[in-house]
């Protein structure tokens, strides 16, 4: 599968294909590769008569081709550009026809969000030979912070792990609403250049003492009081701190724990790779290895999963502040 970078680079070397067809979850990924053969294709005289932009809701298949169809004037090629793709999924198939034979001097875009094609249809088919298809899919949540370091990065901008961690929580893991953040962020932190936690609480609201990171971190500290505290204020809070997204943060985090102990290189490059957490973290999670041996982890998923189905309704009735209580209780227990 084409890579964002190694599309955008082909780009820019004047390999140009005459149908992108881009789809999948991610509408990030979408919109950046869109974006940018709609900026750097044509040159800005030539756009006025070689750059049409259409809307799956308002344009037919045909409506489509007949403007893939058409010769560019005064200029190498046209760029028609068609958004919101996805509103033509009854009759996407059509495009099989033009897809045999594309018109050289046109560049057809599709997005096709939220879908994707069947690979087993003549339309996949023929795409992956006469043009490009890109499959924006998901990031893994625990692939954020290292995402949210390497956005930031591209822009000489550092950010404090811990503060990589409160956004990612906070933000789950759609990118279009995570960039957004990010580049009020840039201007924030002007000269400064570094993302801190108190930069986060200050300005996107969410705070830096409770949140699922320290809460995992009181835990695995058997923390106690802390503990509680923590989610004393997520019942209080429980619209901003839902009980599924905490019970998910704690699952990943005890299921990382259990791989550690059958990591036998306890280096920090080592673990670091095995658990997919940044280095900086791994004293840490060595640390706490010594409060939760593989018997008490195992409890820990077991009551992981109890809880999640009490938070359904599943055996109970609970409110978020019994759910957090008793969830905290039967972990340190």
């Amino acid at each position: 599968m084409n890579s964002i970078n190694q599309l955008i680079n082909d780009i820019k070397g004047g390999k140009i294909s005459p149908i992108y067809f881009l789809m999948g979850e991610e509408s990030y990924y979408i919109d950046l590769l869109s974006d940018y053969i709609e900026s750097n294709v044509l040159l800005e005289e030539e756009k006025g008569f070689n750059q049409v932009v259409l809307y799956g809701k308002e344009v037919s298949i045909q409506d489509i081709i007949s403007n893939a169809k058409r010769y560019p004037m005064m200029a190498e090629r046209q760029v028609v550009i068609v958004k919101e793709a996805q509103n033509l999924i009854k009759t996407i198939d059509q495009l099989v026809d033009y897809v045999k034979n594309p018109q050289p001097s046109t560049v057809l875009v599709i997005n096709y969000k939220y879908k994707t094609l069947d690979k087993r249809k003549a339309l996949y088919k023929l795409l992956s030979k006469s043009g490009v298809i890109f499959d924006s899919k998901k990031i893994y949540e625990d692939k954020v912070p290292s995402w949210i370091q390497n956005f930031l990065k591209s822009k000489q901008i550092t950010i404090i792990p811990k503060a990589a961690l409160m956004l990612s929580e906070f933000l789950g893991n759609d990118l279009s609403k995570i960039a957004n953040e990010l580049n009020k962020l840039e201007i924030i932190v002007g000269s400064d250049k570094q993302v801190t936690p108190e930069i986060i609480e200050e300005n996107i609201g969410i705070s830096k003492d409770f949140n699922n990171f320290e809460l995992q971190k009181a835990i695995g500290n058997l923390d106690h009081k802390k503990a509680y505290q923590i989610v004393n204020y997520f019942a209080q809070n429980h619209k901003q701190h839902p009980f599924v997204l905490t019970i998910s943060i704690l699952y990943m985090y005890f299921t990382k724990l259990m791989t550690l102990h059958t990591v036998s290189d306890k280096s920090p490059a080592a673990v670091s790779k095995a658990l997919g957490v940044n280095p900086y973290f791994v004293s840490e999670y060595i640390t706490v290895s010594k409060n939760f041996p593989m018997k008490r982890i195992s409890g820990v998923l077991e009551t992981l999963r109890v809880y999640d189905s009490k938070s359904k309704g599943v055996g109970a009735n609970l409110g978020p502040r019994d759910l957090y209580y008793e969830l905290i209780y039967n972990i340190l227990k």
